[in-house]
């Protein structure tokens, strides 16, 4: 019978352990998260600011070469 209460008592301090462990890892990932959400976002406005920037040269070749490159 002791060696029972012994070895539930192991479990539930192994079960203990694992869930510290888990709400940890999920802390880690949950500031992972965040700073890859933010990296994403810093990216996103990058993309947007260079296709503006190619847009705006874009807008600036003659209409002759604009059709020339579609051609080929």
């Amino acid at each position: 019978m002791i060696s029972e209460f012994e070895l539930l008592a192991e479990k539930v301090t192994r079960l203990a352990e694992l869930a510290h462990a888990l709400r940890s890892e999920n802390a880690g990932l949950r500031n992972d998260l965040a700073s890859m959400t933010t990296q994403n976002a810093d990216l996103q406005q990058r993309m947007r600011q260079a296709h503006d920037r190619v847009a705006a040269l874009l807008a600036q070749l003659p209409a002759e070469v604009l059709n020339d490159k579609e051609a080929a």
